[in-house]
């Protein structure tokens, strides 16, 4: 097993909380991080300071981070992006971008099979965390550097249009892009106009519309609230896996008596409940992270109709949403919603074949090649085309009442999270052939059911004709989705 390189200078005091030193050391970290957000936005507020000390502090203080996590495997921090910053100012940029999403996924993937060779199945602190953030982030601004340079506003997509970059940054705009503190552990991807927005103090002005009066006075939000709610938010996903996930470990699902001794439906319940469980923990990772972006002024989404402030822009989860979805397809929406805008912006919207597909290789590729990964991201792929045919062909069937739409939802609540732990539980269980042995004791039931929807339901089930909720049920579906902009979008 490899050794931990980061800090051990806190080791005792991890002990006596009964933590990892990795683990206490990823807590400091992000309690440090969120101090330091507070002076980001306050003392070196746009309107005090200049942009390159903004872009310094971020850096510098990244870089610390890092050194203090990872000790000397920091370096690769700022190795990926010096590589890659030397193939965006030096190629075409034609090719630029795809030359940067090879070397950076190249990069990233010797650091996943060297942990993979050297400390399998570790669930510890590791430098490719960070680094899948920063791939992210490099790749996404060669993206746009090259569609902002090589294309016409028509030729772009809307989202194209968002994060065209016409100017290659600066070796300072880069590097504090690519290292900055507040996401540097557990993201969220931050994109790079974005990121120049609020380094110069513009990510409110965007948000008010134009005055008549030559002078307009831009009150900036106070993030306290959000901050507050997210940072609880955290504490209890904190205290939901320490306290319960040990009693539903994932692990036992390689048990002989489990595998043995247990009925198909307790075995589709208890990964229902350990899957659950385990998402607990990236919820407390990404919740606080999201807090510690908006405590430095990152993250404003303008308001929402009550009038608060909305500061989910660049939010990692949408937790409400992910436990609550009624299809696969929301719940991959709300599920790491960055990383869905780069699968989207880099590869879905630029391919005409197989675009489903290859964003779920290129997803597994980033991820790294743990054999439950690849397995999990086949099965979602085989899922999401059934889930769209089961649709196309059931859906409106149910929408002629409001107890008919209930009784959809409900079944498709169901459907969805049992499929959510049958295709994902390999995705932590890692080794290839215990999660074979497991789908062999549930009898690839779901798979079988999927793969005999998408071919026999086109044949054997006509679409039906989309039909309108009767009065009462839209004034249902009006509650519903004000209960979904006040509770999820507004955040």
């Amino acid at each position: 097993m490899s050794k931990y390189e980061g800090c051990h200078a806190f080791a005792g005091l991890a002990r006596y909380t009964g933590l990892q030193t990795d683990q206490f050391n990823f807590i400091l970290s992000q309690l440090a991080a969120m101090g330091l957000a507070t002076l980001y936005r306050t003392v070196l507020h746009p309107s005090k300071t200049s942009t390159a000390v903004r872009h310094a502090f971020g850096l510098v203080f990244g870089l610390c981070i890092g050194y203090f996590c990872f000790g000397s495997q920091a370096l690769h921090l700022a190795g990926l992006p010096a590589i890659c910053y030397v193939v965006m100012v030096t190629q075409n940029v034609h090719v630029m971008h795809g030359m940067v999403l090879t070397v950076s996924i190249m990069y990233l993937s010797c650091l996943h099979l060297h942990r993979q060779i050297y400390d399998y199945g570790s669930y510890g602190l590791d430098i490719t965390g960070p680094l899948m953030v920063i791939t992210q982030k490099v790749t996404s601004l060669a993206f746009s550097l090259h569609d902002g340079l090589t294309k016409n506003e028509e030729e772009m997509t809307e989202l194209q249009k968002i994060h065209a970059v016409y100017k290659a940054p600066s070796f300072l705009e880069y590097f504090s892009y690519s290292l900055l503190f507040p996401s540097l552990m557990a993201g969220p991807v931050l994109f790079y106009n974005d990121y120049i927005d609020f380094v110069e103090g513009k990510s409110y002005a965007k948000h008010y519309s134009p005055s008549n009066s030559k002078t307009v006075v831009i009150q900036e939000p106070s993030p306290v609230r959000s901050i507050c709610r997210k940072v609880i938010v955290a504490l209890f996903c904190a205290y939901t896996f320490l306290i319960f996930l040990p009693k539903f470990p994932i692990r036992r699902a390689k048990d002989e008596n489990f595998l043995e001794n247990t009925s198909l439906s307790y075995k589709f319940w208890y990964l229902t409940v350990s899957t659950t469980l385990v998402r607990f923990k990236y919820y407390f990772a990404w919740t606080l992270s999201d807090a510690i972006c908006n405590n430095c002024g990152i993250g404003f989404n303008g308001y929402n109709e009550d009038g608060s402030p909305n500061w989910d822009k660049i939010s990692n989860v949408d937790i409400l949403q992910f436990e609550l979805a009624t299809s696969l397809k929301q719940a991959i929406e709300a599920w790491n919603k960055g990383t869905n805008v780069w699968l989207r912006m880099l590869v879905y919207e630029r391919t005409e074949k197989y675009a489903t597909v290859l964003t779920y290789v290129v997803s597994a590729a980033w991820h790294g090649f743990y054999p439950g990964y690849y397995l999990t991201f086949l099965s979602g792929a085989i899922f999401t085309f059934a889930a769209r045919v089961v649709r196309r062909h059931i859906r409106n069937y149910f929408m002629e009442s409001k107890e008919a739409k209930l009784l959809y939802d409900i079944i498709t609540f169901a459907v969805t999270h049992f499929v959510l732990a049958y295709i994902t539980f390999p995705f932590v269980l890692l080794e290839f052939w215990p999660c074979i042995v497991l789908y062999n004791r549930l009898y690839w039931c779901l798979h079988i059911c999927a793969i005999l929807a998408l071919l026999l339901m086109p044949m054997f089930v006509p679409k039906s004709q989309h039909k309108k909720l009767s009065s009462k049920s839209t004034i249902t579906s009006a509650l519903r989705e004000a209960t979904y902009n006040s509770v999820i979008r507004g955040d």
